[in-house]
């Protein structure tokens, strides 16, 4: 009396099939976070443009985008309206772009401000001083808490102001 050898290779395919479907697969890693790191980048010119003109151009020297959200370094931007805007760190978020670190921004005409922190919504193109800031035009001197300048218009509206403005005789 012996086993056949269809039995033993029966009970065999059986048991690596339930063994195979017991066992779950998942692509998590083994601390729990999940890679969502999209795009990694240096030395890079990002161009805005529609179907009819540039929009703007952005510089970065080193640039992340992760789990949609775009982070440059020693960010470099120009439009038609702003001669460059620098700044240490950039994230774009929708169409904002939050500025963090030495931000500079010097217009075709106007006033040239540097400050920590703002932020330039794009599609209105309004940028939003959220730090003390420095104005300077030849001469004039602008120092407030806060600045809500609206770049089409060059029209801005400050809180907690100390300015040195000079006017022309007439």
């Amino acid at each position: 009396m012996g086993l056949k050898l269809e039995t033993l290779v029966a009970v065999a395919i059986v048991a690596i099939l339930s063994g195979t479907f017991m066992v779950k697969f998942t692509h998590k890693s083994s601390d729990g976070t999940l890679f969502t790191k999209e795009l990694e980048f240096t030395d890079t010119t990002f161009t805005e443009v529609d179907t009819v003109t540039m929009q703007g151009r952005a510089f970065g020297t080193y640039g992340i985008r992760d789990a949609g959200i775009l982070t440059l370094h020693n960010l470099k931007y120009h439009t038609d309206n702003i001669e460059s805007l620098h700044a240490k760190k950039a994230t774009y978020k929708g169409d904002k772009l939050y500025l963090d670190g030495n931000i500079t921004i010097n217009q075709k005409e106007g006033f040239d401000y540097s400050a920590e922190h703002a932020v330039y919504n794009k599609k209105t193109q309004i940028l939003d001083i959220t730090s003390s800031f420095t104005g300077t035009m030849n001469k004039n001197t602008i120092h407030g808490y806060t600045l809500r300048y609206d770049v089409q218009k060059k029209e801005a509206f400050g809180k907690r102001i100390d300015a040195v403005v000079y006017t022309t005789e007439k």
